[in-house]
């Protein structure tokens, strides 16, 4: 009998099911076109001792129980209509596992339904793209608790390792899985977006060729800003076209997203916990898609940017500085939403073990994150990292440099969102008094609102007549 099946045979299933095969468990595959299993059976997964069926119910029947089965599906319908599948022939303790990027509340609404049946079911979120799930991604488990046992072995063999820890621990019931790996893909997003920022200020504001671009960030993966993104974005800034150019600046400015950004903002704003960052970098893909509006309006008012005037080497570590400023105030805001989202879900998220699995294996993998681990090991309960005694001082030796990067970019005409909403976020959240007094004033007055008021316990409400004179 085999240890676990996996169905779904896209490239991400195809690499998860070679490195299951590879740590020694004994692996059937279904794909739903049978070419497409039978081109891989005979290619990258020949003498692997994958097993692949072209039957469902054989599949099924194959695995030991209670059977283990990984879902690697495109996410929404097909989940359901797979899981709808695959019931009729699955036991009461069976478990189902769905690897894909699956919206955190249809996870939570699976896992109760198919509780009711029998069935366990958990939501694993899965980071490292293609070369993570080959070799060992960062994997997010949560939903039903009862699978645990019998999945964990397995789960924590395939993932990537720090050291002798794996990239993969319990994160708590219903879609807490699926919701940290949301998390992981916004804060991905304004990471990337911070870079994106630190590029425009060097290449269209200080006139730096992609020479020095590569060795600008070669130079920040060995500081405290090391990680697998500004890596990657100086091999990027390496890269030549045919023609010797750099190939970066032949590609067009339009960047893609698949949502999950957009989930992480949508669940901020059901929680009501400012996340910034992520919002801008978000609403900065929307705007790179209408490039036709940008083109036209960059024509008819123009789009000059004013050359920095500063020596290049005191700008690369003000902006080293700013961008580390930037990059905690980002994971801040989301492991705040994680803190939160445990508390209104009831799903007591370990934000710790969050930073510990994407150490390793995730996009966003980065040494700064054994920072957030020990901050959370210092205070399992700490809700602002800002607050924590090392962030505290890494962020007063550095805040100096945003403020500066910031006013740069606005007097030099170059768009900063990200940068400019971490220093907003960071000044907000370190106001004991903002002018919101005078909103509410506003809305006690053209609708009767009711206010609070600073002499009186919270709680009470008052209303004022503004226009009588009095």
């Amino acid at each position: 009998m085999q240890d676990i099946g996996l169905v779904g045979l896209a490239v991400m299933g195809q690499n998860l099911a070679l490195n299951m095969a590879e740590k020694g468990w004994a692996v059937s595959v279904f794909n739903r076109t049978t070419s497409k299993m039978d081109e891989f059976l005979e290619g990258p997964a020949q003498g692997s001792g994958i097993v692949g069926f072209s039957d469902f119910e054989e599949f099924i029947g194959s695995l030991e129980r209670p059977r283990k089965l990984i879902l690697m599906v495109k996410a929404g319908p097909a989940v359901d209509a797979l899981i709808c599948q695959a019931l009729p022939f699955l036991d009461e303790g069976d478990i189902l596992i769905d690897g894909g990027n699956s919206y955190f509340h249809d996870t939570k609404r699976r896992t109760e339904e198919l509780q009711a049946k029998g069935i366990l079911y958990v939501g694993a979120g899965i980071s490292g793209g293609e070369e993570g799930a080959r070799y060992g991604p960062s994997i997010m488990p949560g939903g039903n608790s009862k699978a645990w046992p019998h999945i964990k072995e397995i789960m924590q063999s395939i993932s990537a390792h720090v050291g002798k820890k794996p990239c993969c621990e319990w994160l708590g019931g219903g879609g807490s899985g699926h919701y940290v790996k949301m998390v992981h893909n916004g804060i991905e997003y304004a990471d990337m977006q911070l870079i994106a920022e630190s590029y425009d200020l060097l290449n269209r504001g200080l006139g730096c060729s992609s020479e020095e671009l590569e060795s600008v960030f070669s130079h920040w993966n060995r500081s405290h800003l090391n990680s697998y993104l500004i890596e990657i974005t100086s091999k990027i800034f390496a890269k030549k076209d045919a023609d010797g150019a750099p190939l970066v600046d032949k590609i067009l400015d339009v960047a893609g997203q698949k949502g999950t950004g957009k989930w992480t903002v949508a669940s901020a704003l059901d929680l009501g916990v400012p996340l910034s960052l992520v919002g801008e970098a978000v609403f900065t893909r929307y705007l790179s898609a209408r490039i036709e509006d940008r083109q036209r309006t960059g024509e008819s008012i123009g789009d000059d940017v004013i050359r920095l005037k500063i020596a290049k080497k005191s700008f690369y570590k003000r902006l080293e500085k700013a961008l580390y400023a930037a990059k905690i105030i980002s994971y801040a805001q989301g492991f705040y939403l994680m803190h939160e989202a445990s508390q209104e879900y009831a799903w007591d998220i370990n934000l710790g073990a969050c930073a510990l699995m994407w150490r390793g294996g995730c996009i966003i993998r980065s040494a700064f994150l054994g920072k957030i681990k020990e901050a959370y090991d210092r205070d399992p309960n700490l809700s602002l990292l800002i607050l924590d005694p090392f962030f505290k001082k890494a962020l007063s030796r550095s805040i100096d440099s945003l403020r500066r990067i910031v006013v740069s970019g606005a007097l030099n005409g170059i768009p900063l969102p990200c940068f400019s909403a971490a220093l907003s976020w960071y000044d907000g959240i370190r106001s004991r008094r903002l002018p919101t007094n005078l909103l509410q004033a506003q809305r006690d007055l053209f609708g009767a609102h009711t206010f609070e008021r600073t002499d009186k316990p919270r709680g009470n409400m008052f209303h004022a007549d503004w226009l009588s004179g009095e």
